[in-house]
């Protein structure tokens, strides 16, 4: 396999690793990544909270933190894109608020961190649109498999 995802969840959260390695892959294929791997954590709020105070120093949870990798396998030879932790509770808050499915969030979310994890940011006008749009794209291109799969189902 070309991009190998290991996707682990909080105690409570497995309910929710679905479509997550699905997502990571997607955006993956999407950008022409080289061979590789990378792990999603399903975090809960105390998790999210310590990692966004460790790393950033910002006493609270966030939604999606990305830790790019910088190590292959040396075995195999190929890359290690890093981690990428996704809070659900704070994803279904945000879910919500936006009128989405929880799921759709999740796939949002990491979709979003793995763009992080390929040096996508959002920090200037011109690479938040960059960014953004290959977001669009990926996720459309899920939602359209999506129906493809459930109409042949």
């Amino acid at each position: 396999m070309k991009h190998a995802i290991a996707v682990y969840a909080e105690p409570g959260l497995g309910g929710h690793r679905r479509g997550v390695a699905h997502a990571a892959r997607a955006t993956l294929e999407q950008q022409q990544a080289e061979a590789g791997g990378l792990t999603v954590l399903l975090a809960n709020t105390s998790r999210m909270e310590h990692l966004n105070r460790t790393f950033l120093g910002i006493a609270r949870p966030t939604d999606v933190l990305s830790f790019p990798g910088s190590a292959g396998d040396h075995e195999s030879g190929e890359r290690y894109f890093g981690d990428i932790a996704v809070c659900v509770p704070v994803a279904l808050t945000q879910a919500a608020r936006r009128h989405r499915m929880p799921q759709e969030e999740i796939r949002l979310l990491v979709v979003h961190g793995v763009l992080h994890l390929l040096g996508h940011d959002h920090d200037t006008p011109r690479r938040k649109r960059v960014m953004w749009q290959a977001q669009d794209q990926i996720l459309a291109a899920i939602r359209k498999a999506k129906k493809a799969h459930d109409a042949a189902a």
